[in-house]
This record gives C-alpha cells, sequence and structure tokens, in this order.
C-alpha cells in the first residue's frame, strides 16, 4: 500500500487500521498551503519527546523553497531527532508506531519521515535475580534491547563483534539479534542459526524462552540451549567463539552451543584462585551425584541388596522402618515428591515470604510425617541431603533435568535394585553422549576424549596456561593469548 499525497487520508486509514483506538494522537499543522501530518501512539512514544523534537522543530521550519524543493526536504533536512528515516510502504505503519515511532507526513510527499520517540517502558540496570553474584560485575540484561547491546559493547570494544538483526512472528515483529565474533565464531554455524531463525512462522515471540525448541533438532530433558541475564558470561561466550541471541523485550540472552560442562560452570570461576575453584568444582560433581543417585541407592540397598551395607547399619534401617506401613520406593517418591511442590511454591511466591514458607513447610511436614509413621527419619535425612546438593545448580532447566532422572534412576532401583541404577546410569551416559548441539558432542570434552581442553573442565588451570579457545567448538581461531593467532 502506498502513502497518499493527502495528509488527513492517510490519518484516516491509520485510525481505521487501529480501529480508532485510543492512544492514537494526531495533529495537522500548516505550513503556508501545505498540511504537515504528525501520527504517534501515547501508549508508545513519549508526549513530550514528540512535542520537543517534532512539533516545536516543525513550528521553527518555514516554507523556503528557494532553499528546498518542498515542504518535505524542508523538513527531513531540518527536524530536530538523531534517528531519522524515511518510508515510502503504508504497510510499515503499524510497526513503527508500535515500536514507539512518530511519523510526519506531508501533503507534497508519498513518502513519510519516521523519527524515533520511544517511552522508555523499560526498567534500569540492576543485579541479577536469578543467577546470584559472588563476585564480579553486578550488572544484568533488561528489556531493552538497545542496553542489552550496549552492556556487551561496553565490556568487546572489538569491530569485529558484529549483530544482526531478524524479525520473527506474524503479529509481534520481535527483533531478535544474532550476535558473534566475526573472525573467531564459524561462519557455518552463524549461517546455520540465522536460517533456523528465518524459518519460524509463529503468531509472536514474548521471550527468549519461545526461540530454545526451535534451535534444538533432538529432545533431552538436559538443557542444549544456556540461558543467562550476566553480560560478563555472554561476552565470555563471545570471546570463546559462541554465538548469542538477544530478543526484545526479553532480559535472558540464549548462548550456544552449550554443553553438558557449562552449566556446572559458572563466571566466578574465572575471578578467584583456580586451587579454590578446582576445589568447588569437584564439589559440584560429588553434588551432582549424591542429588542423581543418593534416593535410588537408599531404596536398592533397603530393597534388594542388603548385603552391601554393615549389619549394624541395616537393622538401625530395619528398626527405624518398623512402623512405616509403606515400601521403602513409596516412601521416597512421596517425600521427594513434596519437595518439589514446595521449591515450585518458594519460586512462585513473593520473594519476602517465600523462603519462610518452604522452610517452616519442609520443617512441619517432615517432623508431623516421622511422628505419624508415615515415613522414617532416615528417609528424611536422605530426601532433605539430595535436595540441597541439588541447590548448588542455578540453572532452572538443569535443575530439572536432574530431577527428571532422578526419579528415573528411583524408579529403576525400584525394580531391579543396584542392577537397575547401573542400566539406567549406562543409558544415562549413552543418551547424553549420543546429543550433538551443533555439531559439537554434548559430553565435550568428556566424549570424544579432549584432553587440551581438560586445563578448564573440572579443574581449573591458572590462566596464563589456558592460551586456547575450547576446541571442541568450530571457530576460526584458536589461540587466545600470545602474540600469534592461529587459525
Amino acid at each position: 500500500m502506498v502513502i497518499e499525497k493527502n495528509v488527513q487520508k492517510n490519518i484516516e486509514k491509520i485510525k481505521k487500521i487501529y480501529g480508532y483506538s485510543t492512544d492514537i494522537s494526531t495533529r495537522i499543522i500548516k505550513l503556508g498551503k501545505v498540511n504537515v501530518g504528525i501520527i504517534f501512539l501515547e501508549s508508545s512514544s513519549a508526549g513530550l519527546t514528540v512535542s520537543d523534537n517534532v512539533i516545536k522543530s516543525i513550528n521553527m521550519i518555514d516554507d523556503n523553497k528557494e532553499i528546498f524543493q518542498s515542504v518535505y526536504d524542508n523538513l527531513k533536512n531540518r527536524i530536530f531527532n538523531s534517528q531519522m528515516t524515511t518510508t515510502k510502504d503504508f504497510n510499515k505503519f503499524p510497526y513503527f508506531l508500535s515500536a514507539g515511532f512518530t511519523i510526519v507526513l506531508t501533503d507534497d510527499s508519498d513518502e513519510a519521515i519516521v523519527l524515533e520517540t520511544r517511552m522508555p517502558l523499560d526498567r534500569g540496570v540492576t543485579e541479577s535475580s536469578s543467577e546470584p553474584i559472588l563476585r564480579g560485575p553486578k550488572d544484568s540484561f533488561t528489556e531493552s534491547h538497545a542496553k542489552n547491546l550496549g552492556l556487551i559493547r561496553k565490556r568487546i570494544k572489538d569491530e569485529n563483534l558484529w549483530f544482526e538483526d531478524i524479525t520473527i512472528g506474524r503479529r509481534t515483529k520481535t527483533r531478535v539479534n544474532i550476535g558473534y565474533i566475526k573472525d573467531i565464531a564459524s561462519d557455518e554455524e552463524v549461517t546455520y542459526i540465522k536460517d533456523k531463525l528465518k524459518k519460524i512462522n509463529i503468531d509472536g515471540i514474548l521471550d527468549s524462552g519461545n526461540l530454545r525448541e526451535y534451535l534444538i533438532s533432538e529432545p533431552s530433558a538436559f538443557p542444549q540451549v544456556q540461558s543467562t541475564e550476566r553480560p560478563d558470561l555472554v561476552s565470555s561466550a563471545l570471546l570463546n567463539g559462541k554465538i548469542v541471541i538477544f530478543v526484545e523485550n526479553s532480559p535472558i540472552a540464549l548462548v550456544l552451543p552449550a554443553v553438558f560442562i557449562d552449566f556446572i560452570h559458572t563466571p566466578e570461576d574465572y575471578y578467584q584462585k583456580p586451587l579454590n575453584i578446582s576445589i568447588t568444582r569437584i564439589l559440584r560433581f560429588i553434588s551432582l551425584f549424591i542429588t542423581l543417585f543418593t534416593p535410588a541407592i537408599y531404596i536398592a540397598i533397603t530393597t534388594f541388596d542388603q548385603t552391601v551395607v554393615p549389619n549394624e547399619l541395616l537393622i538401625s534401617l530395619a528398626i527405624q522402618r518398623e512402623s512405616v506401613p509403606f515400601p521403602t520406593a513409596v516412601e521416597i517418591i512421596f517425600l521427594m515428591t513434596i519437595f518439589e511442590i514446595l521449591r515450585e511454591s518458594d519460586i512462585r511466591m513473593p520473594s519476602n515470604m517465600g523462603t519462610a514458607m518452604s522452610i517452616v513447610g519442609a520443617l512441619v511436614l517432615g517432623s508431623a510425617a516421622v511422628d505419624a509413621g508415615i515415613v522414617s527419619p532416615i528417609a528424611v535425612i536422605v530426601v532433605a541431603f539430595t535436595s540441597i546438593c541439588s541447590l548448588i545448580f542455578t540453572d532452572i532447566d538443569f535443575m530439572n533435568g536432574i530431577r527428571f532422572w532422578r526419579f528415573i534412576f528411583i524408579i529403576s532401583a525400584s525394580f531391579f535394585g543396584l542392577i537397575g541404577i547401573a542400566l539406567a546410569f549406562i543409558v544415562f551416559i549413552l543418551k547424553l553422549a549420543s546429543l550433538e548441539n551443533f555439531g559439537v558432542s554434548y559430553l565435550a570434552p568428556f566424549s570424544p576424549f579432549n584432553p587440551s581442553a581438560w586445563k578448564d573442565a573440572i579443574v581449573r588451570f591458572s590462566m596464563p596456561k589456558i592460551f586456547k579457545r575450547p576446541s571442541y567448538i568450530k571457530i576460526k581461531n584458536i589461540r587466545k593469548q600470545g602474540e600469534d593467532n592461529e587459525s
């Protein structure tokens, strides 16, 4: 649809498109014999900005045709606004208006001037609420697309840091931005991700989480795309040759490719001493195995494999379970389900009362269940220990993956004991090893074995010794320290 050389007709068409919505604001100003029309949405544009930068500029302009051929040319060259574009496509008007732009039309031109007058509807830069920051920068992403890119530009002042826009959503027309460092990231991976995004045909994208399922090819309980609010984590990923996706109006960035080890590491690992971090990482791996296997092992040794524990401990367990009417498996599943409900309630409750409610709920329910003879004290200890170990991980998708496989191990132990746990563990390893994320094995650098990447896997060497980027990621330049930049 073309723009007519009649301001009044164009304004009327816009009003009809929006169903004469109450937030449409229009004004017509006469410059000589030519009408100048101003259209903006009060809900998206800042009225004071429109008045100061647009209307005042128009009122200061006279119809000087000796310098400019038309009023339109005069406006385009003299109007006060740092971000200005033009369009001849009337169909683009709804997008510009909804995005907070002001449209200026004249009777003597079939082209429109589009000026940026957005209302600041986003919050300021604050500390991340979902990822605790013990040491390091305290800023986090917001719903502002420009601020998010600025937080990365502030850290990586390199002309090779490229951002490319793709619009997704027939109705929301959401800006999706792909960020990467041109001379590090693989062109093949960048093209593949862009093609995947361009094929998405959906009404709308409201958050970066909507894109995750379109980016992965193999389903898994564990996340294959890393989500983060932290600019320092994203900057580190970009420097390692990874690709980052930002979604307009979302404070969560997507980092890919992501592997299993990424969810064990934290940004603070690179801000502290290597020895301390190495011990902490070992503790995280121990916690991972405890939270996955402890309930299942307890079920197995009390139900099928009593001979693997000393007689004294077996007698103690039997005495504690004497008054419990349910099998061990039912007891554990009951307690684990209660804990998961409490954890979910803790997440959904307001922050000023959620923690208190979960603590009171756990204490009251656990104590009452033991006193009533529904569960044994040792079962409460096992579930509590298991649950505490799971809280060491902050990524909610990773925690959900742990929860899924924990119940798989519990069910396997309920039917086959320790043999069932061993079989389930083999399936667990095979499943993770078979996953490929944009050509990268999910268990890298463990499978396939990559000794050069072990300097920053379980233990962390000192930074001067980690002079290469992870070689399991497809990148152009492998070396990140030293004089030479190997390809």
